[in-house]
């Protein structure tokens, strides 16, 4: 209980006070009361509360429950044993009681044990004081705040608290709008009725962040609380609305349209269409103006729509709408419904504006589900004339905000059949809400790993036969045949090659080990001779022919004829062109058998530039020729030669 410095009894029996007959309205200041919260003031209060006033209230919750009760302030001029004035709870239900109360002190928080509790607040010739303000709430909510408690009583950046209901009419300022947030100095329950969060008449839960402040907070008109205009604080207040986007109109339509004709003849229309915020010029003005006229808003199908936005006309006419209904209906063939309180029986009439400028917002809570709404003008300024928007969102995303109604515990059914036994596997704990989930995901990498290895596996096969291919093309010594065609002079094109190209022209093995195996698919160049050389070698050198010493020096000719003359022992005469045996036969060897008689004809002649030639034992030879180890092969050093082909044999 609590003590303040007066001695004070906390019975009424104790104290031996008369408590005058209470007159209903004397003494009582703002009153919200509700079974699931409410707040109360004395009289003219924040003021001097009157002389000789006294005000009972009853307060009745849901059966089992119990009530939590904060002071937000307490200030009942002080005297001995509270005579000149005082505040005492009561509970009829168990007969204790709290109090009596005087002072400038809040009492900390109190939990009543009953469902009902009596409050009497009475005053004697005083000379100062402004009472009291009280809230309460049941004990469901321990988070209960006053309607006084600002944004910088809290220092955490998340804050969720309880607000009763009734905060709308307690003095308090508060600056800023729901789209920028609010100033921290601001009192919290009247910034969310403001910004449209909870409804003053049921009170609610918050949720809202402590953010970094801004310069300038602007002012705005909001489900009937005006907010100042306020300058920079070091932290804002932002609302938490889940539900809370801007609704596209599909269509728009009207019991009568104004058409404009000024002086000049100029024709301005001030159709339905005009009613959108993104329609340029005029809005929608009503012709004539009367309370039958109204406004349709087609949505094109379902949606929750948890608030509204209205303006007037322009800069031009100060036409606008002061007050309206709003109905709705969820289909084109069903009857229109008016939009009612949160207690259903009386239909809503919102306020609108107060120039034809500035932006008004008002809350649905709960939220509107229709596709149609209609606004119905009651009260406005020269002419009807209007600019809609509309929030909310879509209807699988309702969010319903109803006031918390207690209900006894729901028994748990008894399980009357044994479940299905489980065999547990060793060192494994397995939940079967999650083993579906966990086996899915246990496919899935499984699948991705033996499908990873494959690929892995493909590839390396792959490049194995690719090397393979390479090495049996490529691990014996290869020496393909020349081309047909040869270079003449430095400044001739080489001809295309039928031949197989060297590696590092660009050219791949094809994925075959034998390139027979596709054909048709690939090149089929000539393949790699046998090590041992399967070429024609001559066994002498012609002499020159006297042709001239212009070609001697420049033109070597040579021909194929047929010959039965062996090599060895003698040298060949002059002009006796050199013959080819077959392809073992070496140099200084003597064939075992001669050759048929056939002849053979002489193959392309090919001219070269010649150098200054030397004498070998097998006849002169070009500078630049040098013979190889074994004496057969001559290699070219200096200049390049043409290679000599002939007819098979």
């Amino acid at each position: 209980m609590y003590q303040p410095r007066e001695a004070r009894a906390p019975l009424v029996s104790e104290m031996h006070l008369t408590l005058p007959p209470c007159v209903p309205g004397d003494g009582c200041g703002h009153t919200v009361l509700t079974p699931h919260s409410g707040t109360l003031t004395s009289k003219n209060y924040p003021g001097t509360y009157p002389n000789h006033t006294a005000c009972e209230w009853r307060i009745q919750a849901a059966e089992g429950s119990s009530l939590l009760l904060a002071f937000g302030d307490m200030d009942i001029e002080s005297s001995q044993r509270c005579a000149s004035g005082f505040l005492l709870l009561s509970s009829p239900s168990n007969g204790t009681s709290r109090g009596p109360y005087c002072g400038n002190s809040n009492p900390t928080p109190l939990v009543m044990n009953s469902s009902s509790v009596t409050i009497w607040f009475n005053s004697t010739t005083h000379r100062s004081g402004r009472g009291f303000l009280l809230s309460y709430a049941t004990s469901q909510h321990p988070d209960l705040i006053s309607c006084l408690d600002k944004g910088t009583h809290y220092h955490q950046e998340q804050i969720s608290v309880f607000c009763p209901a009734g905060c709308k009419g307690v003095t308090g300022d508060i600056w800023g709008n729901a789209k920028q947030g609010y100033r921290d100095t601001s009192v919290l329950c009247k910034a969310a009725i403001h910004a449209g969060v909870i409804l003053d008449e049921l009170g609610g839960q918050l949720t809202l962040s402590r953010k970094k402040g801004i310069t300038l907070y602007e002012s705005a008109f909001a489900n009937g609380l005006h907010s100042k205009r306020g300058s920079l604080s070091e932290k804002r207040l932002v609302f938490h609305k889940a539900c809370d986007h801007a609704l596209e109109a599909a269509g728009f339509n009207a019991s009568s349209s104004w058409h404009e004709v000024n002086a000049m003849g100029q024709y301005t229309s001030w159709a339905a269409e005009q009613a959108a915020f993104s329609a340029h010029g005029s809005s929608w003005a009503a012709d004539p103006s009367s309370e039958t006229e109204w406004l349709d808003i087609d949505l094109g199908g379902r949606k929750n729509i948890t608030g509204i936005i209205t303006k007037g006309s322009s800069d031009k006419y100060n036409f606008y709408v002061k007050s309206y209904q709003v109905f709705s209906k969820k289909d084109e063939w069903k009857n229109w419904k008016p939009y009612r309180s949160s207690s259903g029986q009386e239909e809503t009439v919102f306020e609108g504006n107060a120039d034809s400028l500035q932006e008004v917002s008002n809350a649905f809570i709960p939220p509107i589900q229709a596709r149609y709404l209609r606004i119905v003008p009651r009260s406005w300024n020269q002419r009807i004339a209007l600019k809609v928007a509309l929030q909310g969102c879509q209807v699988a995303r309702l969010k319903t905000l109803r006031p918390y109604v207690s209900s006894a515990p729901k028994e748990v059914p008894i399980l009357t059949s044994i479940p299905t036994a489980r065999t547990p596997i060793p060192g494994v704990a397995i939940n079967p809400e999650k083993a579906g989930s966990m086996l899915l995901v246990m496919l899935l990498i499984g699948g991705f790993v033996l499908l990873s290895s494959g690929l892995l596996l493909l590839a390396l096969l792959c490049r194995k036969k690719r090397k393979t291919a390479a090495d049996l093309n490529c691990s014996l010594m290869k020496e393909y045949a020349e081309p047909d065609v040869v270079q003449v002079s430095p400044s001739s094109q080489t001809a295309p090659s039928t031949f197989k190209p060297a590696l590092d022209e660009g050219y791949t093995l094809p994925l075959v080990v034998n390139h027979y195996d596709v054909p048709g698919k690939y090149h089929e160049y000539a393949e790699p001779l046998p090590p041992e050389p399967e070429y024609a070698t001559p066994f002498t050198e012609q002499a020159l022919e006297a042709t001239g010493a212009a070609a001697k020096k420049n033109t070597c000719v040579i021909k194929v004829v047929p010959t039965t003359q062996g090599r060895a022992g003698s040298p060949m005469s002059p002009g006796i062109l050199p013959q080819y045996d077959f392809p073992a036969q070496r140099l200084g060897e003597t064939p075992n058998s001669t050759r048929g008689e056939g002849s053979h004809q002489a193959s392309i002649v090919y001219t070269e530039p010649q150098t200054e030639r030397t004498f070998t034992p097998w006849g002169d030879v070009p500078t630049g020729l040098t013979t190889s180890p074994e004496g057969h092969c001559l290699q070219p050093r200096d200049s390049p030669l043409t290679h000599i082909y002939h007819e098979p044999l």
